[in-house]
């Protein structure tokens, strides 16, 4: 399934990019720009970038699921995410004053 049209990413290499990533550092954050930096590209319009975010976030649970680390260890990284929104998908403006314009 093609994720990125921009740059014509398939699914496929953003989870394999995804899982090189793991394998390098299995506790490391990873961001769509860390995977696209990966695959020598860069965020054009940025529309995937959702697609992409759940897409981290399932092949890395994924990967701690098959991984050897206690239960303990492994954090539920949707629940994160999905508080993250609720905290901060409010602020529709990104926090600036009514009156502030941008150029």
């Amino acid at each position: 399934m093609l994720v990125c049209q921009c740059n014509m990413i398939k699914q496929s290499e953003i989870e394999r990019t995804i899982v090189d990533l793991l394998d390098a550092d299995p506790w490391q954050l990873i961001v769509p720009a860390k995977v696209y930096h990966a695959l020598s590209k860069r965020g054009r319009c940025c529309g995937c970038f959702p697609n992409v975010v759940e897409t981290i976030i399932r092949v890395t649970e994924e990967y701690h699921a098959r991984s050897e680390a206690s239960a303990v260890e492994i954090v539920s990284h949707l629940d994160r995410v999905r508080s993250l929104r609720g905290q901060y998908g409010s602020r529709r403006h990104e926090g600036r004053t009514t009156s502030h314009r941008a150029a």
